[in-house]
Formats: C-alpha cells, structure tokens, sequence
C-alpha cells in the first residue's frame, strides 16, 4: 500500500473533521485495534523488505497522530447550554487535599533539626517493658509508671511505647560505639487516657537527644528556645520550670503562655495561663550507663515534646480530639 498517499488522504479528512466525534472516527479508523494501522503492520511478514517498510509504518502512524493531536475543534455549543446565563455561579471545584497540620509541624521541626546537623531517626511501636520503662530509669514498682497508664499487648513484657524516650533507648544502644549523636524523631505514642479537649489515648511526640563531651543545659534550653521561635516567632514567651522526669537530672518542663487566652486562663489551659509543651533534661547517668555509654566521659540531653500541643498552638486549634477527626476546615500552613 501507498504510505504517502495514506497520508495524504488522512490530513485531508482531518481538514474536514467540524467536531470531536468526527475527529474521533477517524482515530478509530486508522489508529483503533482493529484500524487500518494495525491491518498493516499485521501484513507486514508478506513485505519484500520488512525492516524498511516498517520503519515508514511506524512514522506514518506518528504523523496520524500528531496531525489528530493538532487539530483544534471549537465544540459547538448546544442550543440548551446557549441559553444559560453568564451570571449563574460557577460549579464549586472539588477540595484538594492537603498535609495535616501534625505533619507540617513535624517536618518543619525535622528541617530545623536537620540544619543543626541530626539525623531523622523512627522505631517500632509496640516495645518492650525494658526498653520504655527500665533502660530510662523507671524500674519496676517505680512510681514514674503510675504516671502513664500503659496500654499492654502482653502484659507485662509487650507494649505500646508510652512515649518516644523509647527510642531513645534503641537509639543509644545501637549507637554507643558511634558517638557523638545528634537525633530527632517524632512519632506516635499510647496510654489509657480519657479523652478530652487538651488530652488523647493516641498523640505525637517529638523527640531530640544529643551526646557528646562536655553538654550542659545551656545547650538545651539554646536548642529548645529556637524551636519555639522557629514555630511561633520571635516573641513567643516561654518559662522554664524544674521538673522531676526519671530519664534526666535535672528535669525541665517547658510551658508556652497559652495561645488561646494569651495568659489569662481558661478551659484549654485550665485556667494555668500555660501549656506544658513537654519534657526535658540532662540525660541521667543511669540511662547513659544502660546503653554502655561511660557517663564520666560523654553527657548529654534530651526532651520530649507534645506535638499535637505544638501543632494546636501553631494553627490555633482548641481541641486535641478534632486533629484525629479528618476536620476538612484545617488549611494548609506550608
């Protein structure tokens, strides 16, 4: 068969196509399953010279359809479309979805974490009793365990990781030949918690330790203070207590100025004027020796912090139960 006049004869049809179904007919004539194409290149073993023939085959089937692809049709409107007003309200787009504002928050904290030099780190969540409890300095019958109401697989070996200290206890481990370290890892973490507006069986953490020589809490509260101003700006007030946390001596409890009431009390706050972001401190000598770290050597902190509470603050959101309830109002804040 004349290729080129199988050419010739197709952009001529094309030329005359007025609509898409016309355009779409002669697709389907030529380039369909069973198109005049397909006959061809099926003929093709009856050819004096195949491989040549081919190769033309193949071009006049990319000339079809670069010549369907350029053809501009300007569909014709119907006498019903015609008729409707210009005025009339478009048709709402579909909502696009986006980040949820736990994992905005968690990788902005992870590019700041990453800009001072630490690495990202993850772990499992179900754990054992060893390393959430006793590796961090909370051994059996301590009254630190009463504090979180564990949620056990198999009781008492099998859990859920109670917090992301626990990672903590792999991380040490795993690395105390390969130090110093410097690690972030955020993650979710469980406890049998009545649900409420500032509280939930299931939350995130983020956490960050760091060992080295020499680490003192200048170093902590210097890390910590660019979190806060890295999320909420340069005039975030923030107050610092002593507290008691078994994996650290001393222990500090970072509290933000409650973003709901600006310090004057209420129910997210209850009525404090304060929310406690988390948990701080110099790592305890006991939890560096656990992980076969010589603590006359190395030192080093950690904290913990509540990242459904760094979230809530950052997007204004005055209820923790919401975040895990597909709320579609949350905007994205990249």
């Amino acid at each position: 068969m004349d290729l080129d006049k199988v050419l010739k004869e197709t952009k001529n049809k094309i030329d005359w196509a007025k609509t898409s179904a016309e355009l779409e007919n002669i697709r389907i004539e030529l380039l369909g399953r069973s198109g005049l194409i397909n006959r061809l290149f099926s003929e093709i073993k009856n050819i004096e010279n195949p491989r040549e023939y081919g190769l033309k085959l193949n071009q006049l089937k990319n000339d079809i359809e670069q010549l369907i692809k350029n053809k501009n049709i300007n569909v014709e409107i119907s006498n019903t479309t015609s008729q409707l007003k210009m005025g009339m309200p478009a048709v709402a787009l579909a909502k696009v979805g986006h980040l949820h504002p736990l994992t905005q928050t968690e990788r902005q904290l992870n590019k700041v974490f990453q800009k001072l030099g630490f690495s990202i780190y993850a772990s499992p969540e179900i754990v054992t009793d060893e390393y959430n409890f006793t590796r961090l300095n909370v051994p059996a019958n301590h009254p630190a365990r009463d504090m979180q109401d564990t949620i056990y697989i198999k009781e008492p070996q099998f859990l859920l990781r109670t917090q992301t200290s626990t990672i903590e206890s792999y991380l040490l481990q795993a690395q105390n030949k390969n130090l110093p370290i410097r690690a972030a890892f955020p993650g979710s973490v469980y406890r049998n918690e009545k649900v409420n507006r500032s509280n939930h069986f299931i939350f995130q953490q983020y956490q960050a330790v760091v060992v080295d020589k020499n680490v003192t809490m200048k170093d902590l509260i210097g890390t910590m203070d660019l979190m806060f101003k890295t999320l909420y700006g340069p005039k975030v007030i923030v107050r610092y207590r002593c507290k008691y946390y078994p994996e650290v001596e001393p222990g500090v409890g970072p509290d933000m100025q409650c973003f709901s009431c600006h310090g004057k009390g209420c129910s997210l706050c209850k009525y404090a004027g304060w929310i406690e972001m988390g948990g701080s401190g110099i790592i305890h000598p006991n939890v560096l020796k656990a992980a076969g770290i010589d603590p006359k050597i190395w030192s080093g902190f950690a904290f913990g912090m509540g990242l459904d509470r760094w979230t809530m603050a950052k997007n204004n959101i005055k209820d923790i139960r919401t975040l895990r309830g597909g709320n579609l109002a949350y905007k994205p804040n990249l």
